[in-house]
Formats: structure tokens, sequence, C-alpha cells
């Protein structure tokens, strides 16, 4: 990761014109993670079983096993969001296929770019895995993955008294538990050296940060950054550029924030809703966080902001992925973001 003088960092004097910012696809069901091929194309995490390939003429094509409906035809939020099949984070295969962390079958799972899925794991250390959120796979083809909670419904892990997350690694079939005590893991992502893992801690309101050592295992555990990124935080998705800027959203307070290379912050988007952000805050710090208040928040361009990926042919668009969105922002960005793609055999998009 690059140490940029603070002076010179370009993401210092941007400003996001919403006039600006344009959209992707249309008729999304939970677009919660985005990945961005180089030559335009981008997928997104779709809840009715899989993922939607939305490419630069704007044209979009589901692929899905078995296609679900369950979260368009579900009676309330909280079945919408507790139960069926939700793909949460995705990743790139080493042969372009799809690594789906889903978020609703409790498995990580691997699908072909014409929809034949496997299931990699759903049990660790011989216990059903629990609510798995993200996946990430490295340059040296190492899987790393984010388990939030144990906690069957995930919105019981909302609370200021619970660490039950865990990032586990999966090798040859089998995941390992690598780091726990977590507060609602969510997003993990390596830095340009991948010499750091950088972890989201939603409930904690904070990102956490681990050494990786050459055999993979952790070495150093710190907070990056502001130890509580502020009132109303939950962060969820994360991202570095080139300058090793980290680019994040807080969930449900629907805000884009960055963090410099110095772990100063700064808020480049805030559409919440601050009379209902608040309501949720205290409730999360009583530890009585009902659905009622948790479903009142999440307005604005990407209502419940999530997954951050950036893509285009020079990596300066910045995708924006959201829970309750159904389509997907996007804006020019200051600097480049780092490139996601890894694979040996290119697959077309």
């Amino acid at each position: 990761m690059h140490s940029t003088p603070f002076s010179a960092n370009p993401v210092l004097d941007f400003g996001i014109d919403k006039s600006a910012i344009r959209f992707a696809g249309e008729g999304l069901q939970r677009p919660e993670c985005i990945l961005a091929e180089p030559d335009g194309v981008i997928w997104s995490a779709d809840a009715r079983g899989g993922v939607v390939r939305i490419a630069p003429d704007s044209t979009q094509q589901i692929i899905a096993q078995q296609p679900s409906e369950h979260f368009h035809e579900a009676h309330t939020e909280s079945s919408r969001y507790l139960q069926g099949t939700l793909p949460n984070g995705l990743a790139f295969a080493r042969n372009g296929d799809f690594l789906i962390s889903n978020f609703g079958t409790d498995r990580l799972e691997l699908m072909t770019r014409d929809g034949r899925s496997t299931v990699l794991a759903d049990r660790i250390d011989g216990l059903p895995i629990g609510k798995v959120n993200f996946v990430l796979r490295d340059s040296k083809d190492r899987i790393w993955i984010t388990v939030s909670t144990r906690v069957t419904n995930w919105m019981h892990a909302l609370r200021t008294d619970l660490a039950d997350g865990f990032i586990a690694r999966y090798d040859n079939g089998v995941c390992r538990i690598v780091a726990d005590g977590f507060r609602f893991t969510n997003e993990i992502r390596f830095d340009a050296r991948e010499e750091f893992l950088y972890v989201v801690e939603t409930t904690g309101g904070c990102i956490t940060r681990l050494r990786i050592d050459d055999r993979g295992n952790v070495a150093e555990r710190e907070i990056f950054g502001p130890a509580s990124l502020g009132k109303g935080a939950w962060p969820d998705g994360i991202a570095f550029d080139t300058y090793g800027n980290l680019w994040g959203t807080l969930v449900y307070s629907d805000k884009l924030f960055v963090l410099t290379p110095q772990g100063d912050m700064r808020v480049l988007l805030d559409e919440g809703d601050p009379d209902r952000v608040d309501a949720l805050e205290r409730a999360f710090r009583a530890n009585n966080v009902t659905e009622d208040v948790l479903f009142r928040t999440g307005q604005g361009i990407a209502p419940w902001m999530a997954s951050l990926t950036f893509g285009g042919p020079d990596l300066r668009t910045a995708y924006i992925g959201s829970l309750k969105g159904t389509r997907i922002p996007y804006f020019r960005a200051p600097v480049p973001g780092l490139p996601m793609v890894h694979w040996n055999e290119r697959v077309p998009g």
C-alpha cells in the first residue's frame, strides 16, 4: 500500500456531485456485492439465487441454477432478509467462475458462468458454519471467508456485547478459523502488497487489520483508523484505491466514507435520515434492536449501502452495492481502485 503524503492525497479535495451519479441495472434484487471486469462488464449478487450480468450497453442477464422469487414475494421484511437464498459476497474463482458467500443458506458456494452450483462448505469444526457474509480470493489463490455470527437470526446479533464473528480460510475442501472474536464480521480486503488484511466489524463500528505472514497466519492485530467511525456507524463494504485510501460504506446510516493511509476519516456522501439513524443507534446501545426500528432505515440512492467496487477500463468507476436497492449507483472517482481480477485463464465476459 502506498504511503502517500497527506497533502498530496487527491481524495482530500474530492467531492461527490450527486447530479453526476449514474445507475446501472434495473429490477435487481438485493444487489449487495458487485464484481467488475476490465471490459466493463459488471456482475451483481442477486436474491433470485445467483448473479446478474450487466453489460456496458446496459443489457442484463440473470444466471442462477434454481431461480427463486422468495425475496420479491416475501410477505414481511424480516422473512425477506432472513430466509431463502441470499447471495451476498462475491469473488472470482481462478477460472473466472463465482465464489458466493450465501447469507441465506449459510454456505460457501461455487457457481459456474452457466449456473451450475456446488456447495464448498457449510460446516466448520463439525458445526454449522453460521452466517457466511463475504468471500475473498487473493493473488496466491487462497480463499478467505467471513462469518458475521453463529446466531441464526442475524438481527438478534446486532448487539454491543456479542463478538462471535470470525475469519476462516478454505483450503482443499476444509475451512479453518484463522481469527475470531469479531463483532459482526463483514467485508475484508487486502492492501496492495497483501501484507495486511483489513476487517470490517459492523457492530463494532470499526476497521481491524491483521498482519498476515507468508504461511497465511495472523501475526498482528490492531484497530485501523478511529476506534469508532462515529455515531450511527455500521461499516459494511470496503475497497482500496491505488493511493492506499480505504473507501467504505456505513450500511444503516447510508454513508460513504474514506480512511486515508494515516487513518483519518472523511465522509463523502450522507444519505441517511438522521432521526431514523438516531433511533436505531439508541436501540443498538440498549441491545434492543427491533425489526421496526431497523427496517425504517435505508434511504437514498443506495438504501442500506453495502459493497463498494472500482471498475471500468481505468478502475475509476466506483459502484455502490445495497441491500434494499434495485439498481447500482456509480460515479467517477478521483483515483483508480486496486485491480480485483486474478484469474489465470481469461474467461470472456
